[in-house]
């Protein structure tokens, strides 16, 4: 892993900009699918309870989300339908476009028809990807944040470093002592961490 090339590690993620909605409909019944961009639990329980008032009327209010760069948080929830036919495809549609801080609602109005395991896996599926296919998909990069504390002299090493990496700086103080605070993809930050640590 010399000179920071961590291809192992996964810095980036996609997730949406904004909120998309997508549509399915089969034999009366409507699947009205909303996409949102999350990124804590607590979002998503808000707006499971807005959608939950909204459509007071609706059969289930299905849902699953995906959070975190690792995608290590996610939940599928069917909300009355038959086990794994609702929260498990949606989850599958945020999966195999490999999206994250997502969280999407598919609210079936039911048509007086029963779908059958298939059907309503088919329904809830096609009702996700309709609302992914609407979102604006975009490219995050992890990033760590880098403290570095050094003597005024030192400047112009610190910031030649600065430009070749190209961290972006949140905030410097310079003084007697000067302290410079940059953000750097996960992937580079051992190796901006080695050259500052060997001007010291």
């Amino acid at each position: 892993m010399v000179n920071g090339q961590c291809s192992m590690v996964n810095d980036s993620y996609k997730t949406i900009t904004a909120t998309s909605e997508g549509y399915y409909t089969e034999k009366r019944s409507k699947f009205l699918a909303f996409a949102h961009h999350v990124e804590t639990v607590d979002e998503v329980k808000q707006l499971l309870a807005d959608y939950r008032k909204k459509y007071y009327d609706a059969r289930h209010v299905c849902y699953a989300y995906m959070l975190g760069a690792g995608r290590e948080e996610f939940r599928a929830n069917d909300d009355g339908e038959p086990s794994s036919t609702a929260g498990k495809p949606i989850l599958g549609q945020i999966n195999s476009n490999e999206l994250s801080d997502i969280l999407i609602v598919v609210v079936r109005y039911y048509g007086g028809v029963n779908l059958g395991t298939s059907g309503l896996i088919v329904a809830y599926r096609e009702a996700a990807a309709d609302a992914i296919a609407h979102a604006t998909v975009e490219v995050r990069q992890v990033e760590e944040v880098i403290t570095y504390t050094f003597a005024y002299p030192q400047m112009n090493d610190v910031m030649r470093i600065v430009k070749e990496m190209n961290p972006r700086i949140l905030s410097q103080t310079y003084d007697n002592t000067c302290e410079i605070r940059l953000a750097i993809r996960q992937s580079e930050a051992d190796q901006l961490r080695n050259r500052l640590s060997k001007l010291l």
